[in-house]
């Protein structure tokens, strides 16, 4: 496949599974957010927002380009701005024009399922976000990103261009799960009773978010608590977006890929699959979960590096931009 197909149909998925991941990043934040007020009024409001916007990277573009951070600019900012390269405006806009590109190696019905999702976000406005309701647009955008996910199962062959969709869906995926979890696992502030009800309420605020809470009730008998969630979003091979069920699946994939040759790319993935499957949630705790995270999104990050140079050096345009670092784990803010 040449290199240029491959980059694109790569880049369409990550840039699918960014849009509907920052929508439930966005879910999870308006639930959180939701939380009995603690501290003063103005500062309580915006904390989660904070939050939000560190998980990215993106504290410091958004407090520059908006002068707050603060639910409105966090919202302008991840939903409908054109200059953000990972809003859900821009993710489905580059998600088309890649698809776009490469119309022969992908069907019909997929193309028009993204040109479809293009066209209805490119309609928004902020005023109709505010009049209809966040949550409506977030409840469409993973509806979007289920249908092109069911179309591109139901219509594409099984050759290398469905591959590299499969890669790209599940890196991202796999880097949003760390993402995730720094949003939710926000040091607190309180003590006592008021931490556990606090804890519960965070942690079943992203296990909602995510479609989780039944997966958890079946693994976990425990009430929801970071240990729990931490081990279903990171080790649990049943839960379809752990980092442990992403990375073996890019694993595998990169190992048909290759074909059986000895590739750097693959022994990274296996490296990293091996690390989660083999990791306990005990020793994580134990040890530090900040370093573990930390850890496993910088070598996410140096895959998919090694991805872009394997598979897509010859390019004559460079990777689309990818979320900023995420911060680190308990950071005060």
């Amino acid at each position: 496949m040449l290199c240029r197909t491959a980059s694109d149909l790569y880049w369409a998925a990550r840039h699918i599974e960014r849009a509907e991941n920052t929508a439930r990043l966005i879910d999870t934040t308006l639930r959180i957010a939701m939380l009995p007020e603690r501290y003063d009024r103005g500062k309580a409001e915006a904390a989660p927002w904070r939050r939000a916007a560190d998980a990215l990277g993106l504290a410091d573009v958004v407090r520059n380009r908006y002068g707050r951070i603060d639910s409105d600019s966090v919202l302008r900012h991840l939903l409908l701005s054109p200059e953000n390269p990972s809003s859900v405006y821009s993710s489905l806009r580059t998600a088309r024009e890649c698809a776009r590109a490469q119309r022969v190696a992908i069907t019909s019905e997929m193309y028009e399922d993204l040109n479809t999702s293009w066209l209805e976000i490119r309609a928004q406005t902020w005023g109709r976000l505010h009049a209809d309701g966040v949550s409506n647009l977030l409840e469409w955008v993973k509806g979007r990103s289920a249908s092109f996910r069911g179309v591109t199962i139901g219509t594409l062959g099984r050759g290398e261009g469905y591959q590299f969709l499969q890669l790209g869906a599940f890196i991202e995926r796999g880097d949003w799960a760390i993402r995730l979890l720094d949003l939710a696992g926000s040091e607190s502030r309180t003590d006592g009773r008021e931490q556990d009800a606090v804890d519960y309420f965070r942690w079943s605020a992203l296990l909602q978010s995510l479609s989780a809470f039944e997966t958890y009730r079946r693994l976990h008998r425990q009430p929801v608590g970071a240990a729990g969630v931490i081990d279903l979003m990171l080790l649990q091979d049943r839960n379809p977006r752990s980092l442990l069920t992403c990375t073996a699946k890019a694993h595998s994939v990169l190992q048909a890929l290759a074909g059986g040759a000895n590739l750097e790319v693959v022994r990274q993935a296996g490296a990293l699959s091996a690390q989660c499957r083999y990791a306990r949630i005990d020793e994580i705790l134990g040890l530090g979960l900040e370093p573990w995270l930390q850890d496993a999104m910088a070598r996410l990050t140096r895959l998919g590096d090694a991805i872009h140079r394997q598979f897509m050096v010859s390019t004559d345009v460079a990777a689309p931009v990818a979320p900023g670092p995420a911060r680190h784990w308990g950071q005060d803010q």
